[in-house]
């Protein structure tokens, strides 16, 4: 098959804005959290871009779209360090190079076990979670990935749909968040301190950045410049406009106003939520979603204080939640003429029982597998090298404690580490 150009150049596009998502999600993260720990928030993400490609190049890749090792659950080690692929490699019917669907699914990895950060902000080593992310990538998401994106997936085999990540990348991030927010334990003050975000700005402007990189996300899916791509395109947009509007209609109705933080997690609640089904769904599909999630997010995201786990920055409340509930949502708003010849046979508008069921069966296998395996993995790093830093670190700011910098020489509100550099660049 020949290399289609306007194909091709669309997922060059759509491969850039996703990479564009993990500095947005480091900047909206790093918003939310207290100005004694942005930099090591900011730096959570970045970090996961050399780890999580450096092992994607080896063996992610291949572990996850390789041809099938058997049963559906892992692909096998053929395209081990790229093995196979070149520039003249054309991705199977796609007409698209195959190094460019690598580099695209790589930005997919990335964002996933940035996601995660979310969760164990304040307290984590960033020692052990870089050992964590490259970990991660290879034995959590490149089998996740295998099952549901491959032909011989067992989940895509079963007929499970998931467009663009609600179970690869929403699911699996916000299952593993919960499990290593429980490895670490709550943040010194839970429950009893606000905790407030320290930068609102940043927090719109991140959500912006990763609303922008979304389409990249779900239209790129596509992997063609076609209708199929627009439709996917304006069902992003919508729902994460419907999202941030049922978000604040949560917060007027309940605490009498709306806030700008509220619009920001609304918004995303809404593009997690498209994600599974944005190529199942059509416009007015993409509007329900978004709303569903919006409002069922707002609520979701105070169940931390119930349940006594500390989801820093509700990764459980809005990745997980929004990705379950897009994803069940294919069972009842799934329409023929989105899902066309890729779709399961004869399926009717609103997808039926028979696909609800499927769905579920993909949600609890999804986060099953991946709430074990990270919970597992947290807690062998957590015996071993300790996964969280002392008290007297997360009291005194854990940007100065691990990375000897604060982000504002005097703090925000004028209180802060004066720190003193020795050497030809100290000042």
């Amino acid at each position: 098959m020949n290399i289609d150009p306007a194909a091709t150049a669309w997922l060059l596009a759509a491969t850039a804005m996703v990479l564009l998502m993990t500095p947005g999600l480091a900047i909206f993260y790093g918003g939310m959290v207290r100005s004694s720990g942005v930099l090591n928030m900011l730096m959570m993400s970045f970090i996961s871009i050399p780890l999580v490609t450096v092992v994607w190049l080896v063996a992610g890749y291949s572990l996850a779209f390789g041809d099938d090792a058997g049963g559906g659950l892992i692909g096998n080690l053929g395209h081990f360090g790229l093995s196979g692929i070149d520039p003249t490699t054309v991705h199977a019917g796609s007409g698209i190079p195959e190094l460019l669907f690598v580099t695209f699914q790589l930005t997919f990895a990335i964002l996933t076990v940035a996601l995660v950060s979310g969760a164990i902000a304040d307290r984590a080593k960033f020692s052990a979670w870089m050992i964590f992310v490259p970990i991660w990538a290879l034995i959590v998401y490149a089998p996740i990935a295998h099952w549901v994106w491959t032909p011989n997936g067992w989940l895509a085999s079963f007929g499970t749909m998931d467009y663009a990540g609600g179970l690869v990348v929403e699911i699996a991030s916000g299952a593993s968040a919960l499990a290593l927010a429980i490895v670490l334990g709550p943040r010194v003050g839970f429950k009893v301190d606000a905790m407030r975000p320290h930068n609102l700005p940043f927090v719109l402007l991140g959500a912006g950045l990763l609303w922008f990189g979304w389409f990249g996300f779900n239209a790129g899916s596509a992997l063609g410049a076609n209708g199929t791509a627009a439709a996917v395109f304006l069902n992003t947009l919508v729902a994460g406009c419907l999202g941030m509007l049922g978000w604040l209609i949560v917060e007027q109705v309940r605490d009498g106003r709306p806030t700008t933080f509220g619009a920001a997690s609304g918004a995303v609640a809404g593009l997690v939520a498209i994600t599974p089904s944005c190529g199942s769904v059509n416009t007015m599909g993409a509007l329900i979603v978004g709303l569903v999630a919006g409002t069922v997010c707002s609520f979701a995201v105070g169940w931390k204080f119930k349940g006594g786990y500390d989801d820093s920055l509700d990764v459980v409340g809005v990745h997980f939640v929004g990705g379950i509930v897009g994803t069940l949502l294919i069972g009842f708003l799934a329409n023929r003429a989105m899902t066309g010849e890729n779709g399961p046979e004869g399926l009717l508008y609103g997808g039926g029982l028979a696909q609800l069921g499927k769905q579920l069966v993909g949600v609890l296998a999804v986060a099953a597998f991946a709430f074990g395996v990270s919970f597992a993995l947290g807690k062998v790093i957590d015996r071993t090298i300790g996964f969280r830093v002392s008290r007297e670190e997360e009291i005194s700011g854990i940007d100065f404690a691990l990375h000897a910098e604060t982000a504002y020489a005097e703090g925000v509100n004028g209180h802060g580490h004066q720190i003193k550099r020795d050497g030809p660049f100290g000042h």
